[in-house]
């Protein structure tokens, strides 16, 4: 892909059984309540595809798109391109994630979130890199935490390529 080579670092199967964990917390919490399921853009699509039909409760959909990366490196500077543009206050929302590394695209989304007074917010991430994490929130949903390593597949792109991968690949050096 583009100038690297990739291998196989979580078979799709591993994947599936995560986010499935991951749906079944998420049915127990909200139950009976009808959140609104806010989808980070591009690399969530999957995985909030995924763990929607997963879930046993009533829910919205809606999206945000927000960019922090260059190529296998984060900027540090977060740009939003697409926002929440309805009413949440009141609401409960859930933002999914495809992976947390330092949380600070999360920590601009958090921020720009609860000035619109939301009943609650809860982070979903399919990844999360505890080791890079550099914030105080709760990640409160995740489905597996992995090391620094850069991945693509199931949604995470290299260069806007591998999203459709059905497993995720790590750069094989």
């Amino acid at each position: 892909m583009h100038d690297k080579r990739f291998r196989v670092m979580i078979p799709a199967e591993e994947i599936d059984k995560a986010v499935e964990c991951v749906a079944e917390k998420l049915n127990e919490r909200y139950a009976g309540r009808t959140p609104v399921f806010l989808g980070v853009l591009s690399g969530s699509f999957l995985f909030l595809s995924d763990l929607v039909r997963k879930t046993t409760f009533n829910s919205q959909l809606a999206f945000v798109k927000i960019s922090s990366y260059e190529g296998t490196e984060s900027t540090g500077k977060v740009k939003q391109q697409l926002g929440v543009n309805f009413d949440i206050e009141g609401r409960d929302i859930i933002i999914v994630e495809d992976i947390i590394e330092t949380g600070h695209s999360m920590n601009y989304l958090l921020d720009h979130l609860r000035e619109k007074n939301p009943a609650s917010i809860s982070i979903c991430t399919l990844f999360f890199k505890p080791e890079k994490f550099l914030y105080e929130y709760e990640v409160d949903y995740v489905a597996l935490s992995i090391g620094n390593e850069f991945i693509v597949g199931y949604g995470l792109d290299y260069n806007q390529l591998g999203r459709n991968l059905k497993d995720i690949y790590v750069i094989d050096e």
